[in-house]
């Protein structure tokens, strides 16, 4: 690919991203519904409350280690080794992400979500980091990796910030789970591939919009179950999925 058509392509991306901004930044703020945290199941087990919401985090813990302990083997295909530390962050964000969200689910509030947030946006945003890696070069995904962590961490904490001063504003942290999800399939399309196994990525891409979507179903679900097992919790079943796929993809890749 030629420098000047590289050029154009990464503008095109961007000027997409700030178009995004652009359009949520025109929104009113949008502040966390107070029912957010009334889940469906708030089952009781082994003295631990919400007991199925708070332990299937725990799925996200072994999901995470399976992945680290991949990448620590230094098995895979490489270009550069230095991939491997964008997938390494992802994967030990993700473990933080089963700590971060099974302390929320101990008694759910805002200043807990927080931290399940935080976690949430450091592994998306270095997931996103090594795509970019992958599709564009590895020094794109090395130096992209600091902006995106700093804008996807901060999008959490301003969401924190915002609720705690009595004017919640989800925009920012929404936009940043938003961004990734149109640019990544974009990045597919737009530059051709150094690996194989674009499917592994969308994979990853789908079951985090069935995730959402149990997740927005948790009542629905629970009832349609019976009371056995809610939408939330299947989200993280779904979401550790997700993870074990991005490892799949990594087993299964080849250079191109």
């Amino acid at each position: 690919m030629s420098l000047q058509a590289s050029t154009r392509r990464a503008l095109g991306l961007w000027l997409l991203a700030a178009v995004l901004a652009g359009i949520a930044w025109s929104l009113p703020p949008i502040a966390q519904p107070p029912a957010y945290h009334d889940f469906a199941d708030q089952r009781a087990c082994w003295g631990l409350p919400n007991c199925l919401d708070t332990t299937s985090n725990a799925l996200f813990i072994l999901a995470g280690a399976f992945g680290l302990i991949f990448v620590q083997r230094g098995q895979g295909v490489w270009r550069d080794r230095r991939e491997a530390s964008l997938y390494r962050l992802t994967f030990f964000a993700m473990i933080l992400v089963g700590f971060g969200s099974g302390y929320y689910h101990l008694a759910p509030d805002n200043e807990r979500l927080l931290w399940d947030r935080l976690a949430m946006m450091l592994a998306f945003m270095a997931w996103f980091a090594a795509i970019v890696s992958e599709r564009v070069s590895t020094q794109a995904g090395l130096r992209l990796l600091p902006l995106f962590v700093a804008v996807g961490l901060g999008s959490a904490a301003w969401w924190g910030w915002s609720e705690a001063h009595g004017m919640g504003d989800l925009r920012l942290y929404l936009l940043m789970q938003l961004i990734p999800m149109l640019l990544i399939p974009l990045l597919l399309w737009r530059y051709p591939p150094r690996y194989s196994g674009d499917r592994g990525i969308l994979a990853v891409l789908g079951l985090y919009l069935l995730a959402f979507m149990f997740d927005l179903s948790d009542r629905p679900v629970f009832a349609l179950t019976g009371g056995w097992v809610s939408g939330h919790t299947i989200k993280h079943v779904i979401a550790a999925l997700a993870v074990l796929a991005m490892v799949r993809h990594l087993q299964r890749r080849r250079a191109c």
